[in-house]
């Protein structure tokens, strides 16, 4: 687990001003995802939108951006944001996505440092906002949710 999100960090860092000039007011989502998701799927051979298998009861079939089995009944849900990451509750929802998938119990999120409005100025500053929330799930038993461990990968 730990080797996977090295490398995966290791990647981010490599490809920094690449995702730096993707990264741009009003530019789409899926040119990060799709660079990050090069790594994912070519290198460390995660499944992209693969449907996870639902947990008795639950009508929702989730689809994360990526997928890795770890093992039988073991995985890492990989999600990759940009502009709704906390607006949207999107780091949230992909939280809620690993909880309840009963086939996965890790969660890799890459979430931008920070948003930029159409002037430059910077908008909003997910990563932190993001460690705290889902940092907010841990370490209390009453907040616990059924996920082992969260990777927050900033870019």
């Amino acid at each position: 687990m730990s080797q996977l999100a090295q490398q995966l960090l290791s990647h981010l860092e490599s490809s920094m001003e690449l995702i730096t000039a993707l990264h741009i007011h009003g530019a789409q989502s899926r040119a990060i995802q799709d660079t990050v998701g090069r790594l994912l799927e070519d290198r460390l051979g995660f499944g992209s939108e693969v449907v996870l298998a639902p947990q008795d009861g639950l009508v929702t079939r989730a689809r994360p951006d990526f997928f890795f089995e770890l093992g039988p009944g073991r995985g890492i849900v990989a999600e990759v944001e940009r502009g709704g990451t906390t607006a949207n509750n999107h780091d949230l929802k992909d939280l809620w996505k690993a909880h309840i998938a009963i086939n996965a119990q890790h969660l890799f999120l890459v979430v931008p440092m920070a948003l930029q409005s159409e002037s430059g100025a910077v908008r909003e500053r997910p990563y932190p906002k993001v460690v705290w929330r889902i940092g907010a799930f841990f370490g209390e038993p009453r907040r616990e949710v059924d996920v082992l461990s969260v990777h927050v990968f900033g870019y």
